[in-house]
């Protein structure tokens, strides 16, 4: 059984940056994908960023790209998601989630283990 704790959230103003953290246990961190997602107030929970199982590969949702940056350590079973440039609308419960496969994807069903979330909220 994989657990997945997040980490880094909080409050921060409009412009300004925060560094998620998502700590994994068990042995096979580096076999598989690992994605961050998010859940803003009254909506459903949407792809943010995803990266492949080596990190070599990355992919992001629109609303992220030059902003946010996913990154993992796999010596460390830690994946990480840099945010830059905070907007009001990243205001969300954000979950990393581990990849059923090498690659990353962009829905949640390609996802096996999910952490509970940090909340992030961005000020105007």
């Amino acid at each position: 059984q994989v657990q997945l704790i997040e980490s880094g959230g909080g409050l921060v103003q409009a412009g300004g940056s925060l560094n998620l953290s998502c700590a994994a246990s068990g042995s096979t961190f580096s076999r598989y994908s690992m994605g961050w997602f998010r859940q803003g107030p009254g909506k459903e929970r949407e792809f943010v960023a995803g990266i492949s199982a080596s990190g070599a590969i990355a992919n992001s949702a629109n609303s992220a790209k030059g902003r946010f940056t996913i990154s993992r350590d796999n010596a460390k079973n830690m994946v990480y998601l840099q945010m830059n440039s905070l907007k009001p609308e990243d205001t969300a419960v954000y979950y990393c989630a581990e990849g059923r496969s090498v690659w990353p994807r962009t829905t949640e069903n390609e996802y096996n283990y999910w952490g509970q979330g940090t909340q992030v909220t961005v000020s105007s």
